[in-house]
């Protein structure tokens, strides 16, 4: 699980998942992921590996929760 911070407009952030982060935040940076393009480019902001993929996508859709960006935003 991973949050982006955009460079150029901060107050945006982005949460995602991926097995491979490099290969992932490069797409972004790339502008080839249609939601993220136009915010890039893009810096890692915080990421946590999960060894249960299951957790990882329960988290990430956490953090996508009011609740979720509150507790990212004062601990992340």
């Amino acid at each position: 699980v991973y949050i982006l911070q955009s460079i150029i407009f901060p107050d945006r952030y982005y949460v995602g998942i991926t097995e491979d982060l490099r290969a992932r935040v490069a797409t972004h940076n790339a502008k080839e992921v249609p939601y993220t393009s136009k915010y890039a480019p893009w810096r890692l902001k915080t990421y946590i590996a999960f060894s249960d993929r299951t957790q990882a996508f329960e988290f990430a859709k956490y953090l996508k929760t009011a609740s979720g960006r509150a507790f990212a935003k004062k601990r992340l």
